[in-house]
């Protein structure tokens, strides 16, 4: 395909697949059960935490987690006690176990205490210069609060070369908002012109298949060089195509 038709193509699936019959079997249902702002940036970024294996195991084990925060996230992290926080220690998904699990919830909560919360950390890092930047700052603040060695790796590190696949995801679900209903558009500080594909094994194949991307390794200068094609498609919006990579793989095994 030459470039317009493959533009017409992806833009196709974009339409096929950005809409609210997406949201059901996806992890982005978990924060869409929710309406107040908190509860859906916790829920979403604990959903996309262990967004990695099938997709119905990882909705099971995030609505599971869900109802262990009484299905309010923040007031749970604000105001439950101590021995609350002891029914976490039986949750665990794949390597994802109750000591990460534990930590996440304690940092989150200091981050909505003393940081502003998770918009806010993002914007910080973000205005040091580009996603990128987010992506590092976040790492280093959530971290910060005496984290167990073992949990650093359920943290992207772009700086080793992560592709950062379920952070740039969750910054698509918070920073989109193109009235389709699946992605939220709730940080407004961001450029969604300047959002990341989350780069995965699904969108990596297909990438590739399409010409989009030559690389061999699904790391974060793969996510570089795809960029640079999106951004030919449509430079204001580019990550609205993982709807169309991430699904030709996954739904249509392209």
């Amino acid at each position: 395909m030459d470039f317009e038709d493959l533009k017409s193509f992806l833009n196709e699936k974009v339409d096929q697949y950005n809409r609210p019959e997406f949201i059901d079997n996806d992890p982005i249902s978990i924060p869409h059960l929710f309406s107040r702002k908190e509860d859906i940036e916790i829920a979403g970024f604990l959903s996309a935490t262990i967004a990695w294996g099938k997709r119905d195991l990882i909705i099971r084990s995030a609505k599971q987690l869900m109802r262990l925060l009484e299905h309010e996230p923040y007031e749970f992290l604000i105001h439950s006690s101590q021995s609350d926080w002891k029914r976490l220690e039986t949750f665990y998904y794949r390597t994802f176990t109750s000591t990460d699990c534990l930590y996440f919830l304690k940092s989150l909560k200091q981050i909505y205490i003393h940081y502003g919360g998770l918009e806010q950390v993002f914007e910080d890092g973000y205005k040091k210069g580009d996603i990128k930047s987010a992506l590092i700052h976040f790492r280093e603040i959530f971290l910060c609060f005496d984290s167990p060695q073992r949990t650093h790796k359920h943290i992207a590190n772009i700086l080793k070369g992560a592709s950062a696949k379920r952070l740039n995801m969750y910054l698509r679900w918070m920073v989109r908002n193109d009235g389709k209903g699946v992605d939220f558009g709730l940080w407004k500080s961001i450029s969604p012109s300047d959002l990341l594909l989350p780069l995965d094994v699904h969108t990596g194949n297909v990438s590739r298949q399409l010409g989009l991307l030559k690389r061999k390794q699904n790391d974060i200068k793969a996510v570089d060089e795809v960029m640079k094609s999106l951004r030919l498609f449509d430079k204001q919006d580019p990550v609205k195509y993982d709807f169309a990579l991430f699904s030709l793989g996954v739904n249509e095994s392209f």
